[in-house]
């Protein structure tokens, strides 16, 4: 079985043809998630319904190149190669061989000569990273990250230690959890907001706990929004920035803190006789004081750029997943293989709207419609499928119905013998 390669302008393509038919949504929506117009969009359409995925591919893709080059003038070249110009580099020996009457372009021949194991690729210096200085005030920039290591030394399981630093002072957060997850970071953020505030920005990795490196779904393309993980939304709630580092060296002064952790907080959790992670966090806040007033440093500013937190805002509707779905006929939502039926209320919203529910890092749920809470309860039975009252059945006519038949049948006039016999 082949395999088909497509870019990543056809896989988007194929992701909104196919939501087209199995939604049965415009072609004009569909030009526009797709970012062509009407008539293009009208021809790509056809060649799916053509071709399916294959309709979709470039067809030059996969043919050889009208332009390039016989396989004996590559033969010819190589062997000239070999014979007279060995150690050349490709720019200078296609300079030679064209004397020769060889045109080639010096990129092919190196490619070539790659290839046949006669050239070898120029490996670049290394590239020259400038120090970067502090930042100068107090919330700034926070560098977070999780660090995997055996902190029990084998007394239980293995588990990671999520962590926090600040640019400016050096000033550490930490927390045990048995996984780098999205509710052990949003954990963690939220210790750090009730104890400084709501910091400029943060520093992380490009895991998909803190970014999304995926192209948008077509419901995402309608919307005009980009993918963002969980704790991005938190993020954009609070007014968080986060920045996505490249490399651990870009983030050092969290990487360094993690050896920091691993050399003295494993000593004391050795001390103290502890094995699991819940007794671990019970001590960590002791230890990240004594590591803060032994390796903190004052800052440049003494304007501390933390926000405080409004005080309207509850961090548990904040700290939460969100998951959007629709109401049914009778008023309930499925979510996480459970229903939950809408109390009637005031401001009962409409059947078919979409509604918001919010999972809070307690396990309690939450459903907002247009920024109200709703009132609900869960269902303990299942739910029995909603029965459609003056249900229109579909009439078909019978087989002698007059409609079947043709209209020589139905206006069929006698002869003028065959009338003149009758009366007689």
């Amino acid at each position: 079985m082949g395999v088909m390669v497509m870019s990543r302008k056809e896989r988007s393509r194929l992701e909104v043809l196919g939501w087209k038919e199995r939604s049965g949504i415009s072609l004009v929506k569909a030009a526009e998630a797709m970012g062509v117009s009407y008539r293009q969009a009208k021809r790509i359409w056809k060649r799916y319904q053509a071709g399916k995925e294959h309709g979709l591919v470039h067809f030059g893709r996969g043919r050889k190149s009208n332009r390039g080059h016989d396989l004996e003038v590559k033969k010819r070249a190589l062997r000239e190669y070999r014979e007279r110009y060995k150690g050349f580099g490709p720019t200078l020996a296609s300079e030679k061989l064209e004397e020769d009457g060889i045109r080639i372009d010096h990129e092919t021949l190196r490619r070539w000569l790659i290839a046949e194991g006669l050239w070898e690729r120029q490996r670049k210096p290394r590239r020259h990273r400038q120090r970067r200085e502090r930042k100068p005030c107090f919330g700034d920039l926070i560098q977070m990250d999780g660090s995997h290591h055996d902190w029990f030394e084998g007394r239980g399981e293995k588990c990671c230690l999520m962590s926090m630093v600040d640019d400016a002072t050096g000033t550490t957060m930490a927390l045990m959890a048995e996984d780098e997850t999205t509710e052990a970071a949003m954990r963690l953020l939220q210790h750090w907001i009730r104890t400084y505030g709501i910091p400029m920005a943060l520093y992380t990795d490009r895991k998909n706990v803190y970014i999304l490196d995926r192209a948008s779904k077509p419901e995402e393309l309608f919307e005009g929004k980009e993918p963002m993980s969980a704790f991005g939304k938190v993020c954009r709630k609070l007014g968080i920035r986060i920045i996505a580092a490249r490399s651990p060296q870009a983030k050092g002064r969290v990487e360094r803190k993690h050896g920091v952790y691993q050399d003295r907080w494993v000593k004391e959790l050795r001390i103290k006789g502890i094995r699991t992670v819940a007794e671990a966090n019970q001590f960590v806040g002791t230890f990240t004081d004594r590591i803060n007033e032994k390796f903190a440093r004052e800052p440049a500013s003494d304007v501390d750029h933390h926000r405080p937190l409004e005080p309207a805002a509850c961090l548990e509707d904040i700290f939460c997943w969100e998951e959007t779905r629709v109401l049914r006929n009778d008023w309930t939502v499925r979510y996480e293989n459970r229903v939950y039926q809408v109390i009637r209320q005031s401001t009962l919203p409409p059947a078919k709207q979409k509604v918001t529910i919010l999972r809070r890092l307690d396990g309690s749920l939450r459903i907002v419609y247009r920024g109200q809470s709703i009132a609900f309860v869960e269902c303990k039975e299942p739910i029995e499928p909603v029965q459609k009252v003056n249900e229109r059945k579909t009439w078909h006519p019978g087989h002698d119905h007059p409609w079947r038949k043709s209209f020589n049948e139905l206006f069929k006039t006698k002869r003028p013998n065959e009338s003149n016999a009758a009366l007689t």
